[in-house]
């Protein structure tokens, strides 16, 4: 992850839940430094009521679009040409469009046409067009999961938040143990060994929405070692100040 890169961040305000915006805001940081930061709805609307009293705490840009047409949806068109001036603007190095909807499809795959970083944020309804025109799609209820765990710590009703956070994580499928096979057979040396990180980021542009949080670890090293289907070696590195992590198919 580049830190210094510059981002978009546009967001469809009528696919998006405002609860959200917490753990959005702290997931887009991680990826880069978020310079535009657009909101885009009929703010005339009892729908996103719950947007207008955090747009000043996240320093977020609300754009106005009327529907003109029952039945319509403006704002993708609206999200849609601003995206373009800001491509053509070349003031970003990547773009996050927040939007479960899979009108923005087309849109993902012109910016990364363009050799723009395309993040998609939304919820699982997400049709899969969209998500696979992304570099990356992260799943907000793992965001709000994630929170929830952590607080649970806090709590003394432990195990009831623990079991609503847990509505959100996916099972690690004979499926995902294959593609991390021939994923790790695409970059093995002789010895058939590979390195974590770059299995994890083949992974990334294979299943742009795959991300080990969806399966309840923090990392792939635990996904990974939580199978029993490959081994894991920690090496040092030549200043012997860091430990790099090393894969195998058993």
């Amino acid at each position: 992850m580049n830190k210094d890169k510059n981002l978009a961040v546009l967001i469809d305000a009528d696919n998006i839940p405002s609860g959200y915006i917490k753990e959005m805001m702290e997931e887009i940081a991680k990826y880069g430094n978020p310079t535009v930061k657009r909101i885009y709805g009929d703010w005339t609307k009892p729908q996103v009521t719950k947007w207008k009293n955090i747009l000043l705490e996240n320093a977020l840009n609300p754009i106005q679009q009327y529907g003109y047409t029952t039945g319509k949806n403006s704002t993708d068109s609206a999200m849609i040409i601003d995206a373009m001036d800001i491509l053509y603007s070349d003031k970003v190095d990547g773009f996050c469009i927040a939007s479960s909807d899979s009108d923005f499809t087309k849109l993902a795959m012109r910016l990364r046409e363009a050799g723009k970083l395309v993040i998609g944020i939304g919820e699982k309804k997400t049709p899969n067009p969209f998500i696979v025109a992304c570099d990356r799609f992260v799943y907000l209820e793992i965001l709000k999961s994630q929170e929830i765990e952590e607080s649970s710590e806090t709590t003394t009703d432990k195990t009831k938040k623990k079991i609503k956070a847990n509505k959100s994580i996916d099972k690690v499928t004979l499926n995902l143990v294959r593609t991390i096979r021939l994923t790790i057979n695409d970059l093995s040396d002789d010895e058939g060994w590979a390195y974590l990180g770059d299995v994890g980021n083949l992974l990334q542009k294979k299943m742009p929405n795959f991300d080990s949080r969806n399966y309840g670890f923090p990392k792939l090293t635990k996904l990974i070692s939580s199978t029993k289907k490959f081994e894991v070696e920690k090496r040092e590195n030549q200043k012997g100040a860091l430990k790099l992590i090393y894969v195998k198919n058993k």
